[in-house]
């Protein structure tokens, strides 16, 4: 009685049955009641599986590297898997009777180890680190192709290569060498940079220079300008001495020309007067000088009168012993003789108006 057991599998669950050697049922997830002495059960997974790997491998320059990735797969002809390795169930229904089951995700690691050594060795180290992306796309293909995986039944869902890595002595290099790379760029950089900034500087000097060449030709133009006006300024002037000083030699020799009218006309005058009073003494050079004194005094007043006539006592003084003058005569005198006087300048003045 306690021979008869009862198994219950999940749907991703392959079950095989066999009794006494033959297969009595098999499919998905079945629940039933089977004789343990006679009954055979083979149980195989078909639920995805992750598989995680890391292994080394030599690249076609003889140098060492670690990869590391994961590979998802699943059982797509269990029977093919059952035939060729042993998934039978123990007697407590939840372990295998050996560990073939345990083995297969190894044979399908050992088999891209072996596809990507075909790959890596032939390419050098530089190009295997940087080959990620076809390194997973060239195991795919040879998965899919490969004879193994199929008479195993399995399928390859995904392949990823998580990191390529050489040992840490040739990582040291290679990071020296990069870091020097990276040295010599950032050299470059900074050479770059300072060029970059001698040419602005030499372009800023370059400006200022021209600005200040302008300037100076701006300031030379200003002062050619400045002298230009200047120097007319000064050719005015000079012309306008030159026309006051032409016109100062013309009025002066217009002046000279009136002075020697001038003097030709006085001369005439006193020509004229000479040969006037020539001919008026021509006349009166037989006449008497009692007649001339006579005629002179024609018109006089009477202070002139008296003037002459003092002037003939004057002349014959020696002849008169003694002369009295009355006050009264001196006094008529000195009243009219400043009237008189007036009366001839005025008269003088209104003759030289005239």
């Amino acid at each position: 009685m306690f021979a008869i057991r009862f198994i219950k599998t999940q749907p991703t669950t392959y079950v095989l049955k066999y009794v006494n050697g033959r297969l009595k049922s098999e499919g998905q997830g079945l629940a039933f009641f089977y004789f343990a002495p006679t009954t055979s059960l083979v149980a195989i997974p078909l639920e995805s599986v992750d598989v995680p790997f890391i292994f080394k491998q030599g690249t076609g320059d003889f140098q060492e590297v670690d990869i590391q990735g994961q590979v998802t797969y699943r059982v797509v002809d269990p029977k093919k898997l059952a035939q060729l390795l042993n998934f039978t169930l123990a007697n407590n229904s939840l372990n295998y009777v050996s560990d073939a089951p345990e083995k297969l995700p190894q044979r399908l690691v050992n088999l891209i180890q072996v596809l990507m050594q075909s790959i890596i060795g032939k390419s050098s180290l530089r190009e295997t680190l940087n080959a990620t992306d076809s390194l997973v796309t060239a195991v795919k293909a040879g998965l899919a192709h490969s004879q193994e995986v199929t008479e195993l039944g399995l399928e390859v869902l995904g392949l990823s290569i998580l990191s390529i890595k050489p040992n840490p002595e040739t990582a040291r290099a290679l990071e020296a060498d990069v870091r020097e790379l990276l040295l010599r760029k950032a050299d470059e950089a900074i050479y770059a940079r300072r060029n970059a900034a001698v040419e602005q500087e030499r372009a800023i000097r370059e400006n200022e220079l021209n600005t200040e060449i302008a300037v100076e030709n701006k300031k030379r133009q200003i002062r050619e300008a400045q002298m230009e006006a200047e120097r007319s300024v000064q050719e005015k002037k000079q012309q306008i001495l030159e026309a006051e000083m032409q016109g100062n030699i013309a009025l002066e020799k217009q002046n000279k020309e009136l002075v020697v009218l001038a003097s030709e006309n006085l001369r005439c005058e006193a020509d004229a007067k000479v040969y006037t009073l020539t001919a008026t003494l021509q006349a009166l050079a037989g006449v008497d000088t009692k007649i001339l004194q006579a005629l002179a005094s024609m018109g006089m007043n009477p202070a002139q009168l008296v003037a002459l006539a003092f002037h003939d006592l004057a002349a014959s003084a020696e002849k008169i012993g003694q002369l009295n003058v009355s006050p009264d005569l001196l006094r008529e005198l000195l009243q009219h003789s400043p009237e008189e006087s007036s009366s001839k300048s005025t008269q003088l003045k209104s003759a030289k108006k005239s």
